[in-house]
């Protein structure tokens, strides 16, 4: 059965939102195609997807009178699809940051470290969401789930060198990203001196 899927009408939005239980029910079925392509082409992996698109109908479910424009259905649930598959993505990284500092020692880090830390999950998790779609699914199952190369290759339907290949692709990017958020924080040519970070003496940045 091969037939194209419209989003809701805006009568149909707005009865949903003055509380028809059964609008609401045909808003969310009807949107449901729609918000599983949004996932799929944003998120790592089809279970990243289906979990971030179930999310996202389960918004729209409780949420929808939260919504200002009828119209504006499509851009909506496209923000909230691309948070929760950020979302996911920063997990991975917090765990996969966690996992590798355990054996350092049981030294417990100090609230200053605990906020480095978690600020650069933040910043790596946006980087590698912002990857291309090929290059962010080999990046996340080779070096933040951390599984064998043959393993990626097969699931991803790659060659050993392809997906090796994309997967260099995919760092060497990811570094670039890095590097240029890094020049964007430490070295401000191009803004107003009162838009500056301060930092004092020790180094440190203020947050």
């Amino acid at each position: 059965m091969n037939r194209s899927f419209s989003w809701p009408d805006e009568r149909l939005i707005k009865a949903a939102q003055d509380g028809d239980v059964t609008s609401l029910t045909t808003v969310v079925m009807e949107s449901q195609p729609h918000v599983r392509k949004f996932a799929i082409s944003l998120c790592a992996s089809p279970q990243d997807a289906e979990d971030a698109a179930q999310e996202a109908l389960i918004i729209l479910y409780r949420k929808i009178g939260t919504l200002r424009a009828s119209g504006a259905l499509a851009a909506w649930m496209f923000r909230i699809v691309r948070h929760e598959c950020l979302r996911q993505v920063r997990l991975l990284v917090s765990r996969s940051d966690e996992t590798a500092a355990e054996p350092e020692g049981c030294a417990e880090p100090s609230a200053e470290e605990a906020v480095l830390r978690r600020m650069e999950a933040e910043r790596v998790a946006a980087a590698i969401s912002a990857l291309p779609r090929d290059q962010r699914q080999v990046l996340i199952m080779r070096d933040v789930q951390g599984l064998p190369g043959g393993v990626v290759a097969r699931s991803l339907g790659l060659s050993t060198p392809a997906m090796k290949s994309r997967l260099h692709r995919a760092r060497a990017t990811l570094r670039h990203t890095l590097a240029l958020t890094d020049q964007g924080s430490d070295q401000s040519p191009d803004r107003a001196p009162d838009h500056r970070v301060d930092r004092p003496a020790g180094g440190e940045l203020r947050p």
